[in-house]
């Protein structure tokens, strides 16, 4: 599990390096139109995909640093039994969801590559490479989701948020 989360923390990094790239992007789009000389041609579609990049990427992480929403209404009121079971139900639906989202987002990519799908801009990117962001992500939250889902089956707690502060907990 260590090496995991050694993965997930490199998928934190790279999260925030795309989140540069986006400023990055967002400032030469600004310096393309005062100064025409810097203009980068598809800068703004840049800034697009390297958002897209670290949303996706960010995902695993935040859930193993137990940093996602969660609604605390209803299992802080269940039984400790019922409400292991119901962690465990939602672990599933949600790894099951995730699965078929990192399934479409893997063919996806697949399916850009294959046909030669470039962006319909004047950069003419192949579209596969932006889309790898997004594909990366959904199997690494896969991967977060089933580790915790063996954790629950173990009885291990959740990670908790750094703090557990009640802002955190709906």
């Amino acid at each position: 599990m260590k090496a995991l989360d050694r993965l997930f923390d490199l998928a934190a990094w790279l999260a925030a390096g795309f989140l540069i790239g986006t400023l990055a992007m967002v400032l030469l789009g600004i310096a393309g139109r005062l100064w025409p000389a810097l203009a980068l041609p598809g800068s703004d579609a840049y800034a697009g995909y390297c958002m897209a990049a670290a949303a996706f990427l960010a995902l695993a992480p935040t859930l193993r640093r137990g940093e996602h929403i969660r609604v605390m209404l209803v299992l802080q009121r269940l039984p400790v039994p019922a409400r292991r079971a119901l962690e465990l139900a939602v672990h599933a639906v949600g790894l099951a969801l995730a699965g078929g989202l990192a399934w479409f987002s893997l063919r996806l990519v697949w399916q850009s590559h294959a046909f030669h799908d470039i962006s319909t801009g004047l950069d003419a990117t192949p579209l596969w490479i932006p889309q790898l962001g997004m594909a990366a992500g959904t199997v690494l939250l896969v991967l977060a989701l089933a580790v915790q889902f063996v954790e629950h089956l173990r009885g291990q707690p959740a990670p908790a948020a750094p703090g557990d502060e009640p802002a955190r907990i709906e």
